[in-house]
């Protein structure tokens, strides 16, 4: 079964998947291990890995590190062309519809599609949808573009259902790295409605209240980065609650 097959089944089942999201910028190898080792045993379900912007060139180290401990799918969270491996096991092919900078729609995936055509990685076509979550963030910075006002899901929502109709396979809210507070209920479910394919959130979610409504507001993919970082053992609990909706 194939990663997205995996998401698609389990959306369709009512099930939730959990994501950890590793920025290679921000882990050594000693605390990437030990961190692995938690999101083993809380029911971390993938690896998202990748950033907006890479300082240092940690990825392929990282991916070591992680298929050498662990059983987990990896899959690439790219903020760039440049950001593709091989010895990942997916890459989410991103393409920033709620932008309206060409580069993110199409430009930057004809400068990479020969390197991910050869990589023999699996690919996972992507909806991403930049939200305003309460102050600029990385992501929108790097890709020049307005995020969607926090309170406008209807935005939301039609910008996801162009993503569906033109043939993407997921769609990916996020709040950006940092973010001051998760995606709304109110936009989660509006998006839910309105299309068919698995939804993935991330951006803010910090607790487990917050992980347990983005599950019942339709998510079917949580995904967390940042609050792990400074708090490992916060897995322990995101994991109990995504595994109290299976």
């Amino acid at each position: 079964m194939t990663i997205y097959q995996q998401i698609s089944q389990q959306s369709q089942q009512g099930k939730k998947l959990f994501a950890w999201l590793v920025d290679p910028d921000k882990y050594t190898d000693a605390y990437l291990e030990h961190t692995l080792s938690i999101a083993v045993k809380s029911g971390v379900d993938l690896v998202f890995i990748g950033g907006s912007l890479l300082v240092d060139n940690r990825v392929d180290n990282c991916i070591h590190i992680i298929k050498n401990n662990s059983d987990l799918p990896i899959v690439l969270f790219p903020g760039s062309p440049i950001q593709v491996y091989n010895t990942a096991d997916a890459i989410l092919l991103l393409s920033l519809i709620s932008g309206r900078n060409a580069d993110l729609l199409i430009g930057r995936h004809v400068e990479s599609a020969p390197f991910i055509k050869k990589s023999g990685l699996e690919v996972i076509p992507t909806g991403y949808m930049l939200v305003d979550c309460g102050k600029p963030t990385t992501a929108s910075y790097i890709s020049n573009t307005f995020p969607i006002p926090y309170d406008k899901p209807d935005i939301a929502a039609c910008t996801a259902m162009a993503g569906e109709l033109l043939g993407l396979k997921t769609i990916y809210l996020d709040g950006g790295s940092g973010a001051s507070k998760p995606i709304s209920v109110n936009m989660i479910e509006t998006v839910r409605r309105s299309v068919d394919i698995p939804i993935i959130v991330g951006g803010g979610m910090r607790t487990k209240e917050q992980i347990n409504l983005a599950c019942q507001a339709g998510a079917d993919v949580v995904v967390v980065g940042n609050a792990i970082e400074t708090d490992p053992e916060l897995l322990y609990h995101f994991g109990e609650v995504v595994g109290s909706h299976q």
